[in-house]
């Protein structure tokens, strides 16, 4: 028997754990994974996971400090590395002032390193700038969740409870491809006599087991909620007790929907009318029911108010804080959850709490042994800082586990920003197409080798301990923020000697917090496998369903409001006739930097393509697996099309996960959610054209 490594998923947020085992065969190491149990995967394990250590191992892997000198990255020792960005960060706030540095982060970072990423930035840095590229995967639907029911945690309900649910609607998610560990809970459901609807343009391997598909127009997800509300309103199916004791705003909504014409909806929303009306009906009529979004609906320019209209059908029929019934976004990223509960969203410190609140700047203040007067304000989101960085307010960057030039909107704007920074550091364990561009790029753990925790899905904390020690000179994330902030004379902050450490500090500012992690020690997820918050004190079990009897707003019940029907701001037409939506692939993850280093995964799809419906491709002389040029208002890519009936013929698909000519984010636009700042990834106007031979 070889090397045994124990540890858990890097990717999704199911957080499947498993075991990997090395042996040495024939002079040559060869690995074997296998599923371990855990409450939210079962034991099992996607294609992802299995080949997940192939990255991490991967010779590719960056080991020492690389710093760039004539053009090229040559080694340099820690001392060096440190000494630079000393040097490079002090000028740049002498010079202009102290948010000229900004701060990224990323939504695949451990708790530990998102706090201590929050706090390097305010306390060692003293900038305002610091967002995540969680801003992109769960900002619409945590702003809708924390405006109706006074807190955002993904799952309201543990998965379990899929199984009991008597209608599911899966709103803009594809879990068969981008969570497929979940779908047994899916289809143990529809065994049970569960009804499950389908809200999505495409036909995808998750539509496949639905009831029910509504292959909805992009963007226009509110309106349909809107036709599903009007059906349970005039069909009868509200829950008056449940409005009247438990909600506000309902009236509102009502008169609202009662305005609008179901004939209206379908014609806007592309779903024919009988469909919604069933639809309505079956959820209306089921004894319990759960909604799940993710990024379909809430990556738009609208996702935060798409979000509040399912919340409004869930609250209209009192499905919430009972068993089967509940809301779920489904997050897509490993930490996407506890990477914005911690620090490292621009308005948000440790617990959930408010940068703007004066309370809970003197609490975090306390905690930290600073001056609230000296913690910086509210600073501006992801993309905005992408803005910032182009008009070159922001003149430094310090960017950590993210990849912005491949996974933010209008990318061309954001390379040709982050081409005029003074100085750029990434820390990264292989080298992302932002790596690239860095003037200092400084190594850190993988998965395998870092301890710490992470929130799923469903908000349950668990633990992931190092498996085995780092390459080369390899540091740990917390490692390279302690030694940065000693170098520039705030190391007495950050005097930590483990994860632990961290995580009891973190305990502590989250405290009395929305998110509250007081209750739960590493000793107690070691024992429990994991815990889920709210837990207050270390003798409480954790909160698994949320809002039984009240939800943790001031008046103790949850908000309602009217959505109108939204339109997305950019509209198919005249030279750019069709709309573009975008999504993951089963094979890869996020911007591909970890997955396209995985031979097994790159084998199995190693390049882009466009969906495009036979009809729509035969009216613009497209063949079948030939190269495609699609073109947006922002910029023009080349992927190879595939031509599929599982589309709308005013829609084509393109994944994702790939860079340079086929980064699909060259074209796809930057209009933001005016709440939640979400980029409306999911909606933009193209045209497609053979590429000449």
């Amino acid at each position: 028997m070889g090397n045994v490594m124990e540890t858990q998923c890097p990717f999704c947020s199911v957080q499947c754990r498993m075991t990997i085992t090395e042996k040495i065969e024939a002079g040559r190491k060869t690995y074997d994974v296998a599923p371990k149990q855990n409450a939210a995967s079962e034991g099992r394990l996607c294609i992802k996971g299995m080949n997940a250590y192939q990255h991490a191992l991967s010779g590719e892997r960056i080991t020492e400090p690389l710093m760039k000198k004539g053009g090229q990255f040559v080694p340099v020792s820690w001392e060096e590395a440190y000494k630079l960005i000393a040097e490079k960060f002090t000028t740049a706030q002498n010079e202009s002032g102290r948010d000229a540095i900004g701060v990224y982060g990323g939504g695949s970072l451990t708790n530990e390193t998102s706090y201590a990423l929050g706090k390097f930035a305010r306390v060692a840095l003293q900038t305002k700038y610091i967002d995540y590229n969680g801003r992109f995967c769960m900002s619409a639907a945590a702003t809708a969740g924390n405006k109706a029911f006074g807190v955002d945690r993904g799952l309201t309900n543990p998965l379990s409870e899929v199984r009991q649910s008597g209608c599911l609607i899966l709103a803009g998610t594809n879990i068969a491809e981008c969570q497929p560990t979940l779908m047994p809970y899916f289809t143990d459901a529809k065994e049970n006599g569960a009804f499950i609807i389908v809200i999505d343009p495409r036909n995808t391997a998750t539509a496949d087991i639905a009831d029910l598909h509504l292959k909805v127009k992009p963007g226009m997800d509110a309106a349909l909620a809107n036709g599903l509300l009007k059906v349970i309103m005039d069909s009868g199916y509200v829950d008056e007790v449940f409005l009247s004791k438990r909600t506000t705003g309902f009236d509102e909504v009502q008169a609202h929907v009662d305005s609008l014409q179901l004939e209206e909806i379908a014609f806007i929303t592309g779903v024919p009318k009988e469909d919604i009306e069933e639809a309505g009906r079956r959820f209306g009529q089921a004894a319990s029911g759960m909604i799940l979004t993710a990024r379909g609906v809430e990556q738009q320019t609208d996702g935060s108010m798409a979000v509040r209209n399912f919340i409004n059908v869930l609250l209209a029929t009192g499905n919430i804080g009972k068993p089967g019934s509940g809301y779920g976004a489904v997050t897509g990223q490993a930490n996407g959850q506890g990477g914005r509960e911690h620090g490292q969203k621009a308005d948000q410190l440790p617990g959930y709490r408010s940068i703007e609140n004066d309370e809970h700047r003197a609490y975090i203040a306390k905690v930290w042994g600073v001056k609230p007067a000296d913690l910086p304000g509210k600073g501006v989101s992801a993309y905005e800082m992408m803005e910032k960085i182009h008009a070159q307010e922001i003149r430094s960057l310090f960017l950590m586990g993210s990849n912005p030039v491949v996974s933010n909107p209008n990318a061309n704007f954001v390379e040709e920003g982050l081409r005029k920074l003074d100085f750029l550091v990434v820390a990264d364990m292989l080298f992302s197409e932002t790596a690239q561009l860095a003037d200092l790029i400084l190594p850190t753990a993988a998965y395998l080798e870092n301890t710490g925790t992470l929130t799923n899905l469903e908000g349950r904390v668990l633990l992931r301990e190092a498996a085995r020690p780092v390459p080369g000179i390899v540091k740990q994330d917390w490692e390279v923020l302690s030694d940065i902030a000693e170098s520039i004379g705030k190391g007495a902050y950050f005097s930590y000697s483990c994860a632990e450490d961290i995580f009891e500090e973190l305990r502590l500012a989250s405290k009395g917090g929305i998110a509250d992690y007081y209750g739960i020690t590493y000793d107690r997820l070691r024992r429990e496998e994991g815990i889920y918050w709210p837990c207050p004190s270390v003798d409480y079990p954790g909160e698994k369903r949320l809002f039984e009897t009240s939800f943790p707003r001031s008046d103790g019940r949850a908000e309602m409001v009217a959505v109108p029907n939204h339109f997305p701001k950019e509209r198919a037409g005249g030279k750019y006739p069709l709309y573009l939506t975008t999504g993951r692939v089963l094979g890869h993850y996020l911007t591909g930097v970890q997955t396209h280093k995985s031979p097994t995964l790159e084998a199995r799809q190693f390049e882009s393509f466009v969906e495009i419906h036979p009809k729509t491709a035969r009216s613009l002389n497209i063949q079948d697996d030939t190269l495609v040029k699609v073109h947006s208002r922002r910029g023009e890519i080349v992927v190879r099309s595939k031509l599929t009936a599982s589309i709308r013929e005013d829609t084509v698909f393109v994944p994702m996960h790939w860079d340079g000519m086929q980064n699909i984010n060259k074209l796809t636009s930057e209009e933001l959610d005016p709440a939640s700042k979400m980029p409306g990834f999911k909606v933009c106007a193209v045209s497609v054209t053979p590429l000449p031979a």
